[in-house]
């Protein structure tokens, strides 16, 4: 049976079809250690947050992507946060390749970012890392 599911990374990374996402980078988030898994969402909103929060200059991108491997729930999300994750945010040891762009995508209101930046800062300020590795 194959997988019909359409997959979304987003970044503010300027990167074409065929480019592989891998692990082993500067993390977006956090202290931005180096990131030992790659992210992605079968939901197009929740990468078009991951695209508006990524640090970096330039504007944020949303690819579709393939897994090249297994990937599993993003414990950041689920359980913790949306219990059954309803986000359908997932990430995984193995690299993703970009097999497309979604070009028309709308981000959230200055409001929706507002908050979310101050919900973020909360959790700095507490001490509490955003991304769990």
């Amino acid at each position: 049976m194959t997988d019909t599911q359409t997959y979304y990374h987003g970044t503010k990374a300027d990167l074409k079809t065929g480019d592989l996402i891998a692990p082993g980078y500067a993390s977006n988030y956090g202290k931005r250690n180096q990131a030992n898994f790659v992210y992605l969402s079968a939901t197009l909103d929740a990468a078009i947050w991951g695209a508006e929060l990524a640090v970096g200059a330039g504007r944020g991108r949303v690819y579709i992507v393939e897994p090249t491997g297994p990937i599993e729930d993003d414990p950041n999300l689920t359980d913790k946060r949306f219990p059954g994750n309803p986000t359908k945010s997932y990430r995984s040891r193995d690299a993703f390749r970009i097999i497309g762009e979604v070009a028309d995508w709308k981000g959230h209101s200055p409001g929706q970012l507002k908050e979310m930046h101050d919900h973020l800062e909360s959790l700095k300020q507490r001490g509490i890392e955003a991304i769990e590795e």
